[in-house]
């Protein structure tokens, strides 16, 4: 009998198989890395384009992991328009500065915002004919006074990085619909769980997704939603052109990150409480800052923004400077000294050498940013080893 075998077509290698179909579907989401997607013709390729049928072309554009953790951060925020994801948050801000923004074109934004939106709003966009007024976001008044005829947005944040001073947020809206400017709020700190934007009048939220959304510093995202769907296509035609686009392996792992994001945040946020006010009776603690305590300069408002929200975040400022800083974390090893937040861990930060480096000294004195000034992201651990460590390195910094 003749073996026919060598007669038989082979697989080529270098085509891929067409995926099985299937009348049930996967609990987990798939992670898809595929960079192009194939049409049928042309004119499905083109009706894609025009918004017709769901699918996809080419992953700087859109790809399925993308579209699933927009969708999640949508519902959280109660997004008008689909949001977009973007590679980080710092591309999320870009986008809507650049996006949205032309020469000739005027901001206020607060004086207390994250070091890089500071420093893209202060040198970088007067390069391209956009100009600045920065002002205390606590104080709506001031927002009205620095409008001007060409103002196109407010920028602020609702509860400030890292001062966790509080905004006038009504102020803020207020002023925006008076002068016919965008409020733009960057929620990241705050967080849909704490207050969301939209309900409150934001004409485009965004968060660096990086943060308490994704939760354990293992993805690098950024999202941004807008009210108008003209703002919204400004913003796509931003994220595509400057290839901003999200990576699908960090938007599967934030997937998962929002699913538990509520559950962590209450955790979080309830550590948050009890170490601020176990910070207050530290040796050598010369200030905390949350907006839950009594003492915190803006508790009425955060009372009536926040109700009870007080967020994740606290900040505190030790006696003696960078060397009190230097003596408090080596006497703490079980906290993490490193520039990020929103981690399940609980991570402390030095904003003279991290997020605000690269503000001058003076620049920094101004908002309250001292050489003993810390940010402390909580994270979920237990609330007694949180005490002992930062009870620990308190002494310490206290004995030098």
């Amino acid at each position: 009998m003749t073996d026919d075998r060598r007669n038989r077509p082979r697989p080529d290698p270098a085509r891929r198989p067409i995926p099985p179909d299937s009348v049930s579907r996967p609990v987990a989401s798939p992670l898809q890395p595929s960079v192009v997607w194939a049409s049928a013709d042309a004119d499905e390729m083109d009706a894609i384009y025009l918004g017709g049928p769901a699918g996809f072309t080419y992953a700087r554009e859109a790809h399925p992991n993308g579209d699933q953790i927009a969708r999640a951060v949508d519902a959280l925020e109660g997004a008008p328009t689909p949001g977009l994801m973007y590679g980080s948050g710092m591309g999320a801000v870009g986008a809507i500065l650049l996006g949205l923004l032309k020469a000739g074109d005027h901001v206020v934004a607060g004086d207390q915002l994250y070091g890089k939106s500071l420093k893209l709003l202060r040198e970088d966009l007067p390069r391209f004919g956009v100009t600045t007024s920065f002002v205390d976001p606590t104080d709506g008044a001031a927002i009205r006074a620095a409008m001007r005829p060409e103002t196109k947005m407010i920028w602020v944040e609702v509860v400030a990085n890292p001062t966790l001073r509080v905004a006038d947020m009504r102020g803020a809206a207020e002023a925006a619909r008076a002068g016919g400017a965008r409020l733009v709020v960057d929620n990241t700190f705050t967080t849909p769980r704490g207050w969301r934007a939209f309900d409150e009048g934001a004409d485009v939220v965004m968060h660096s997704v990086t943060k308490l959304l994704a939760g354990h510093s293992d993805a690098t995202l950024g999202w941004a939603a807008a009210r108008d769907p003209q703002d919204r296509a400004q913003l796509l035609a931003a994220q595509q052109g400057f290839g901003a686009t999200a990576s699908p392996f960090d938007c599967w792992l934030a997937e998962r990150g929002v699913a538990s994001f509520a559950l962590r945040y209450d955790r979080a946020e309830a550590n948050a409480g009890a170490l601020a006010d176990h910070l207050a009776g530290l040796p050598g603690v010369a200030q905390v800052l949350y907006p839950g305590r009594d003492d915190h300069p803006d508790r009425a408002r955060a009372e009536a923004l926040l109700q009870g929200r007080w967020g994740t975040m606290v900040s505190f400022r030790l006696e003696g400077g960078r060397p009190a800083v230097n003596r408090f974390l080596r006497a703490a090893p079980g906290l993490a000294f490193a520039p990020s937040l929103g981690d399940v861990q609980t991570l402390i930060s030095h904003p003279a050498t991290s997020s605000h480096r690269g503000l001058t000294p003076e620049g920094r004195a101004a908002l309250g940013i001292d050489e003993g000034f810390l940010r402390v992201s909580v994270g979920i651990e237990d609330i007694e080893g949180l005490r002992r460590e930062f009870a620990d390195g308190a002494a310490a910094a206290a004995r030098g």
